[in-house]
Order: C-alpha cells, then sequence, then structure tokens
C-alpha cells in the first residue's frame, strides 16, 4: 500500500504534534486482531487435516501477507498517524517501510489472483487437479506471487524516493510516475483478471449443475412416465405382496410375463441387452469434486469483494492524486482509505469462520481451550 502523511509538505521545519491518542488506540486494537486472527488462520491449516488442501495453502500465503503487514507496516503508521503525520525516524526506516508497504499490500491482491487461477484450473480439469498435496503447477503460483509483489515494490528501496528537496518529516511515496506504474501493477491490471476467472467458474459450475440434474432425471424417469419398482430377488412367495407383483403386469414396464406369473416361486430376470459397467468411478469422482469445488468457492468471492471494497477507494484516491496535480483531495478523505485498506487484513478471518465450518470449528474449539484455561479454575485433586 502507499502512504501519505497528513502533514503539510511544505513546511520545512516539524511543528509540535498534536497526539492523536484514538488512532494510537484502533491501531493497536487492530494489529492485535489482525495478528490473532491470522495466527489462527495459519495454525488450523497445518494442525487440522481436513483443512490441508491446495486452496487453504493459498489462503495461508494470504494470510502471511496480512501478518506481516501487521508487523512490519502498521506499528509505525499508528506511530505516524499518532504523531499527526509528522514522521521523525529517518529516510532509511520510511524508503524500508514504503517498500514493504507496496510489496504486501500487492502480495494480498497477487494472493487472490492466484487463487482465482487454481480454482479456475480445478473446476475445468477437476480430474487432474491434485487436492491434498502442492504440485509443481501451485508450487510456480504462489512462488511467482511473492517475486511479482518484492519486484513491483524495490524501486523504493533502490532509491526512487531519494529525490532533491526531500522533506524528511513527511513519509511518502515522491514519484507520481511509480505511484501510477505500482497501482496499475498492484490493483487494475489482477483485479479484472480476478473478476474475468470468477465469471468463467461461476458459468462452469452452473452449467455442469444444470447438465447433471438434467441427466439424473433422464436416468430416473427416461420415457417421462412413473418409475417401475425394482425387480425382486430372491425373496420367498410369502415375503411377496400381491401388488409388488401385480404392477410388473402393466405395459409401462417391460418385464417378462414369467416372472410375474410363476406362483411357487420368483424368477430371476436376466438382461442381457444391459451392459454392466464394473468401474463408474470418474462420473462418481467427478461430481464429487465438482460439488466440493462449489463448496470452497463460497468463501473466495466474499473474500475477494472485500478485498474490493476496502482497497478500491485507496487506488482510486491515490491514483487521482497523481495523474491530477491540482484535485484537492481533503487530508481525512487520504486517512480514511488508508485505514479502510488496512482493515481488510483483520476481516479475513472473520470470513472464514462465517462461511466455511472447518474453519469455524477450528476457531471455536482454539477459542474454548483458550477460554477454559484462562478463567475455569482447575479442580484440585483429592
Amino acid at each position: 500500500m502507499l502512504m501519505n502523511s497528513t502533514a503539510n509538505e511544505t513546511s520545512t521545519a516539524p511543528a509540535e504534534p498534536e497526539y492523536n491518542f484514538a488512532a494510537l488506540f484502533l491501531g493497536v486494537l487492530l494489529i492485535l486482531f489482525i495478528i490473532c486472527g491470522n495466527v489462527l488462520v495459519c495454525l488450523s491449516v497445518f494442525s487440522e487435516r481436513a483443512l490441508k488442501t491446495t486452496t487453504n495453502y493459498f489462503i495461508v500465503s494470504l494470510a502471511v501477507a496480512d501478518l506481516l503487514l501487521a508487523v512490519l507496516v502498521l506499528p509505525l503508521y499508528v506511530y505516524t498517524e499518532f504523531r499527526d503525520g509528522i514522521w521523525t525516524l529517518g529516510p532509511i526506516l520510511c524508503d524500508a517501510l514504503m517498500t514493504m508497504d507496496v510489496m504486501l499490500c500487492t502480495a494480498s491482491i497477487f494472493n487472490l489472483c492466484a487463487i482465482s487461477v487454481d480454482r479456475f484450473i480445478a473446476v475445468s480439469i477437476p480430474l487432474n487437479y491434485n487436492r491434498r498435496q502442492v504440485d509443481k503447477r501451485q508450487l510456480f503460483l504462489l512462488s511467482t506471487t511473492w517475486i511479482f509483489s518484492f519486484a513491483v515494490a524495490s524501486p523504493v528501496i533502490f532509491g526512487l524516493n531519494n529525490v532533491p528537496n526531500r522533506d524528511p518529516t513527511v513519509c511518502k511515496l515522491e514519484d507520481d510516475n511509480f505511484v501510477i506504474y505500482s497501482s496499475i501493477c498492484s490493483f487494475f491490471i489482477p483485479c479484472p483478471i480476478m473478476l474475468i476467472l470468477y465469471c468463467a467458474m461461476f458459468n462452469s459450475l452452473r452449467r455442469w449443475e444444470e447438465a447433471r440434474k438434467a441427466k439424473l432425471r433422464s436416468h430416473m424417469n427416461p420415457d417421462g412416465k412413473p418409475p417401475c419398482p425394482p425387480l425382486l430377488f430372491d425373496r420367498s412367495p410369502s415375503d411377496s405382496r400381491l401388488e409388488d407383483l401385480s404392477i410388473y403386469s402393466h405395459s409401462e414396464c417391460p418385464f417378462p410375463r414369467a416372472y410375474v406369473e410363476n406362483g411357487n416361486s420368483i424368477q430371476t430376470v436376466a438382461y442381457p441387452e444391459l451392459k454392466y459397467t464394473p468401474h463408474p468411478v470418474p462420473q462418481r469422482k467427478q461430481a464429487k469434486i465438482c460439488g466440493r469445488e462449489r463448496k470452497a468457492m463460497k468463501v473466495l468471492p466474499v473474500v475477494v469483494g472485500t478485498f474490493l471494497v476496502c482497497w478500491t477507494p485507496f487506488f482510486v484516491v491515490h491514483i487521482t492524486r497523481a495523474l491530477c496535480q491540482s484535485c484537492a483531495i481533503p487530508d481525512a478523505v487520504i486517512s480514511i482509505v488508508t485505514w479502510l485498506g488496512y482493515v481488510n487484513s483483520a476481516l479475513n478471518p472473520i470470513i472464514y469462520t462465517i462461511f466455511n465450518a472447518e474453519f469455524r470449528n477450528y476457531f471455536r474449539k482454539v477459542l474454548h481451550l483458550f477460554c477454559w484455561r484462562e478463567w475455569c479454575p482447575r479442580t484440585p485433586r483429592l
């Protein structure tokens, strides 16, 4: 993310700051919430066998980006907000902060884009998709996510911010061209790709669901007539009811007459024209896989939608400032959109808890265990 201070950029001597205790309190609370929530996400995937899927490994990568943001970026940003936007920690630390800020924001959206690519492959070729082990394709996506994120942010740490007449009391990106470049690479290119992939996936799942229902209806009732009862095998006459036998004399149930006219026993009927398939696994496997993908995709659009709601105002505001030098955007608006972007890192664990039963059960178990150890006294042994 790209930080901008609310201090007066034209000032050369730092004024006595007005300490913002509300920003300090909310910032510390947000940092703790982000750390606790995303640590639970990581622990749940690595400790619960049901959660060890390739999709959740991408979610862990996203959680790691949020954790690093809370540990490396947010404390310094909260410190600056507490001091009314005045930076006092020197230009080197400011450049490191800007680099981490841009890289981790880019890593978050690249992780979401990698998840959408992985989900698209899972829906398009479900039988060739590995769900329990990370293969070379998924390792490539994960590594590319972080390599590209660092590549986008690296110009800052390599001296892009070292411009003449730089104000040491303001920590921000000094080059407007870099603001435009990083915004396009981090947000305005990946987001349309991600949305297109999700639309294609939902259309594929909808078509698959319609075809599955039509095939099921055709198997159950191929001629539009009431289905015939199943054949009766290995039953004695005393166990056979009259209505079970008389129904086979109807014309819509083409069973042999000897089947129903035998008075002493019920014969076994063979149908040579019906071929038995000993291993109908691919259809069942495909149905199971598609059902699993449909369940997994319930939470991912919510994550993507929340990310867009939180980060779109920020990127729109800052690319507008870079493109329009005469546009006067209030400092309060910049601060609000910046805080809104950081809040997204705390919302992902909440989304997983609400929409994913496995994450919810693990969170409940951990919180219950923690509360029990903290608040419930141990019963002394007699």
